[in-house]
């Protein structure tokens, strides 16, 4: 006997319905990562054509706060304006063009965690007290005018691209059934 799933939408607490249900989509994403991470053995390994799995844990993290999202484009601040720790938990940039990540190795599953939980509070305490008008007012930045909604958007797909990678390095290990 299968047990019975729960498939219903329930908004993130939040001041307004209008941030939480997007929050929410944007949690379970996070969640949906984190089962995924659970699956895996050895986050340094790396298969042919794909980064590790230490390596997806820290992109997903510093594209959250750093890469012009959470704190340039919905903040709007400058990167000397980053909270403190920031430096600590993001030695590396972001890597380079064309798919090339900062590679991130030798550190534990817990630092991972820790790193994604610390900034997912910071965004937590960001979009949990924002009123429906600042959530879909667009910042006009040099180069893109974004909205915080857009944002939240943007990160959700972001996040859930990146936990089908880990689905494969997951899988490709394990032998074949064939």
């Amino acid at each position: 006997m299968t047990s019975r799933q729960w498939l219903i939408l329930t908004p993130a607490p939040a001041t307004v319905l209008e941030v939480g249900a997007p929050l929410a989509v944007f949690h379970d994403a996070r969640l949906r990562t984190l089962n995924r991470v659970k699956k895996i053995s050895g986050l340094d390994a790396v298969t042919v054509g794909h980064h590790s799995a230490g390596t997806l844990l820290y992109h997903i993290a510093l594209i959250e706060m750093e890469m012009d999202w959470l704190y340039a484009d919905v903040l709007e601040k400058a990167e000397d304006n980053f909270p403190a720790g920031a430096r600590n938990w993001f030695p590396l940039d972001a890597g380079g063009e064309e798919g090339h990540l900062s590679i991130v190795t030798g550190e534990p599953l817990e630092r991972h965690l820790a790193r994604l939980a610390w900034v997912r509070g910071l965004l937590d305490v960001t979009f949990t007290d924002m009123p429906p008008y600042d959530f879909r007012h667009p910042r006009v930045l040099d180069d893109h005018d974004v909205t915080p909604e857009w944002v939240l958007m943007y990160l959700a797909l972001h996040e859930a691209h990146h936990e089908g990678q880990l689905a494969l390095l997951g899988t490709s290990a394990q032998p074949s059934s064939a």
